[in-house]
This record gives structure tokens, sequence and C-alpha cells, in this order.
């Protein structure tokens, strides 16, 4: 039976408990502890009532204040738009080539641009524009549909065979499953493709890769197989690939061709995005 009794040190009633002879004392709390605590509970229930609080089944208690923050944050981005109003116009009726003559509208657009970029495009192009196999580096000099700001800006918005009436258009043949080509001639249009930016590939089989490729890959790549930026067809000589420079990789493409698809933007964000998007993308070092 646990007895309370009083502490000879400290003159304070202990609780009863004991354990291995220590027994704990029933002091009590700090006065400004606890008034701390008490104005805590008066402070809770006022902002019960004053601001919205209480979940309900289809709502909200709104707070007699009537306070709300995404009233708040739009009245917020309201502010924000109506400040940059003359901008977003100015940047919709310039030339994408004029503009960035204009320091302050050039700063706009590359500003949103970055952050449309980050949020729309690096999911595929990668954070830093990098890209990665099947999705192009928009940061070197080498572009498959031009890198001029106009065709950057046409890209944007229009796609890479999208469903967009206005796409981008190119297909490359699947020689093999289409059955143009048989498999040692795909190999040997591979070796020659190689033999174009580098040095000590199979001489005989360049050559008769060579003759291959002049009956069937000029039409797209041209006669000195530096691609066309009308067809979207890649410069075989500077060494840069798309999915790939390895040989089995080239077969790989030869045999079953590639489509890969960009989204067009134009019905997704604003047309002063899709400029903005451009002209940071054209900054970034390997616009023409």
């Amino acid at each position: 039976m646990s007895e309370v009794e009083k502490d000879e040190v400290s003159g304070t009633d202990t609780t009863g408990h004991e354990w291995d002879g220590i027994k704990e004392l029933d002091t009590p709390m700090p006065r400004w502890w606890l008034w701390s605590w008490y104005i805590s509970i008066v402070w809770a229930i006022g902002y019960w009532i004053v601001m919205p609080a209480w979940p309900l089944v289809s709502d909200y208690t709104k707070g007699v204040i009537g306070y709300s923050s995404r009233a708040e944050f739009h009245a917020e981005m309201s502010e924000v738009e109506a400040g940059r109003a003359h901008l977003i116009k100015a940047l919709g009726d310039a030339e994408l080539g004029e503009v960035k003559a204009n320091a302050e509208l050039y700063q706009f657009a590359l500003s949103g641009g970055r952050s449309n970029y980050a949020v729309n495009c690096s999911q595929c192009h990668g954070s830093g524009a990098q890209g990665s196999a099947g999705f192009p580096n928009l940061n070197d000099d080498e572009w498959l549909w031009g890198g001029s700001i106009d065709d950057i800006y046409q890209t944007v918005k229009y796609g890479i065979r999208s469903d967009h009436d206005e796409t981008r258009t190119g297909e490359m043949p699947a020689f093999i499953r289409d059955e143009i080509l048989e498999k040692d001639q795909v190999r040997d249009v591979a070796e020659y493709v190689l033999s174009l930016s580098q040095d000590g590939r199979d001489t005989k089989a360049a050559e008769r890769g060579k003759e291959v490729f002049a009956e069937e890959c000029t039409a797209c790549h041209g006669d000195d197989a530096t691609g066309s930026t009308e067809l979207g067809a890649p410069n075989l000589k500077d060494a840069i690939w798309f999915y790939g420079g390895d040989k089995d990789t080239i077969v790989k493409t030869i045999s079953n061709g590639r489509a890969n698809v960009m989204p067009s933007w134009t019905d997704r964000l604003d047309d002063t995005v899709v400029r903005q998007i451009s002209l940071y993308i054209h900054s970034l070092g390997g616009g023409q």
C-alpha cells in the first residue's frame, strides 16, 4: 500500500510511489508554466473561432474574419501579373530575334524560360539540358531541326511527330523490319557510317556500305552525310550520337528505324511561355 509522506530534505509531499528506495516527490509545476498552458488553451479556442480551422464533411469553418490563404495567394499573383503585364505584352508582340536587344525584356524571358523549362522540359532533356539517349543535348551546336530562335520556337510550339497538324515530321525507315536491306548490308552501312568520324574501321566493309548508303540514305542524310534540318536527319560526321555511337546501336537504328515523339506545347502552354522557353534554350550556348 503506497503511503504519502513529507520529504525531510525538500519539505514536499511524496506521491506515495517508490522504486528501489527512491521516492517520487509531488512537486507542483511552476506557475509560469501553468499560466503558459492556460494561455495556450485560450489562444487555441480563440484561433478556432477567428480563423478557418475545423474540417467539415464537405467544407470547413470559415472563421469570423473569413481569412483565406488561397485568396491571399491569388491576390498576390494578380498583383505580380499586373506588374509584369507590359513585359508579357512586349514579349508577345516582339520578333523573337529582336528580344535580345531589349535587356529588360530578354532577362524577363530568360527567367521565365528557365523556370518553365524546369517544370515542363527537364524530365526528358535533363535539368542542365544535357539530354540522354533518345533526348537531344540542347547545349551543343548540332540541331536536328535547326537551331535559330525561330526554328526552336516552332519545334517547342508544335512538337515533333506530335498530334498537331503543323508538327515537324520525319521518318527513319526500318531497313530490316520492312525488308529493304539484308542484315549484311546493314552492318556494312553501319561500318561506313562509323568510318565517317572514326579511324581504323573495316575498310572493305565500309566501302561496301558506302555504295548501299549512296542508294538508300543520301535522300535524307545528303551525299556528304551531313544531314538535313528540313527532314530532321542528323549529321553523321560529327560523332554526336542521338541513341548511341557503338556499332550494335547503329545497326539497331538502321534495322528498326527511329521515330521519337516530342509533344506539341501550343495547346498546353501560353504562347508567352513557349516564347520564354525557346529563348532560354537558345541562350544555353548551342543556339544558332
